[in-house]
């Protein structure tokens, strides 16, 4: 086990002059965001770099703003054997996708993620559960490389900080102090955080009323604790933006209650992708974890074959009994 991983990431970054960056399928804003906030320090310093996932086959919309150096390019763009590899923000291989290959053909792997439920891959692990987002851990080695974020760092950095503390709400007194700072450094958080956080298409409220809708209150789920759940058919998974979709179940959370909450997303005829969410009593990775899923205690997610039905069944059993939150 390394002693000191960020320091030595950031040695191996400083030293590098060719470096692979990856995002995991579907990037969020902390994953890409911390992939592009080390791909722009390292470019400007002269050092041969690129960012990519696997899927989908572009940026996702509100995300584009942040590679303002071109960074991305698309997976058959990347070297089959890179000499660095960096992957950001996925908690376990398989979150690669196709790209989880070149973690055995790459000469150095570093791994920089804050899932509880990551069982620990790469040459060097930058893994750290109790960090609010990745981003905190990609400012860490960005600070151990003693290149403080300049202003589009800082975008991407705070962009990953700001999404998964969900505005800050769950963020402790380090994050806030880390997110003055890259205020101070230029990020405009308004401008910045309304497109990727607080805009959407007049379309998509009829969609998303539809699915509040629907949503089935099951008291007896989760160990007495209650379960609240909807879904989304795939015709409206493919028509809106991943942005739209996943922010669902931030609203069935809401649900008082019920102690999770869960939304169920339609990847294909019968695949369907699992957000789940607590409000602290359950350990939702724990349970997402039974059945081939993981995350953070309170924020986790599977992906299920079957029909909704089966899926559900499955998603009971995994929360029977609920696994309480140490602590």
């Amino acid at each position: 086990m390394v002693a000191d991983p960020v320091r030595v990431a950031a040695a191996l970054l400083g030293d590098a002059s060719d470096v692979t960056l990856l995002a995991h399928v579907q990037p969020d804003a902390d994953s890409l965001g911390s992939a592009l906030a080390l791909g722009i320090t390292l470019r400007r310093r002269g050092v041969g770099v690129r960012v990519s996932f696997a899927t989908p086959d572009a940026v996702p919309e509100t995300l584009r703003p942040l590679d303002v150096l071109g960074l991305v390019v698309p997976p058959e763009a990347l070297p089959r054997r890179p000499a660095l590899l960096v992957v950001c923000d996925a908690a376990e291989p398989s979150r690669l996708g196709d790209l989880r290959g070149l973690l055995d053909t790459a000469g150095t792997t570093v791994m920089i993620d804050h899932h509880a439920s990551n069982p620990g891959f790469g040459d060097v692990q930058v893994l750290d559960p109790a960090a609010e987002a990745t981003a905190v851990l990609a400012h860490a080695v960005i600070r151990a490389m003693g290149a403080p974020p300049d202003a589009d760092v800082a975008r991407c950095l705070y962009a990953g900080l700001v999404t998964d503390t969900r505005g800050f709400r769950t963020a402790g007194a380090g994050a806030h102090r880390m997110a003055a700072e890259l205020i101070e450094a230029g990020v405009d958080a308004e401008a910045l955080v309304r497109p990727i956080m607080d805009t959407h298409p007049h379309a998509w409220l009829a969609v998303l009323g539809s699915a509040l809708g629907r949503c089935v209150l099951d008291p007896a789920a989760a160990g007495g604790l209650g379960l609240a759940w909807t879904s989304v058919g795939a015709a409206d998974v493919s028509r809106f933006r991943v942005e739209e979709v996943d922010g669902v179940v931030d609203v069935v959370r809401t649900t008082a209650e019920a102690e999770v909450a869960a939304v169920l997303k339609q990847v294909g005829d019968r695949r369907w992708s699992v957000s789940l969410r607590s409000h602290g009593s359950v350990d939702v990775a724990a349970a997402a974890g039974r059945i081939g899923g993981g995350g953070h205690r309170a924020a986790a997610g599977v992906t299920l074959d079957g029909t909704e039905e089966d899926v559900l069944r499955l998603l009971r059993g995994a929360l029977e009994p609920a696994v309480p939150i140490a602590g």
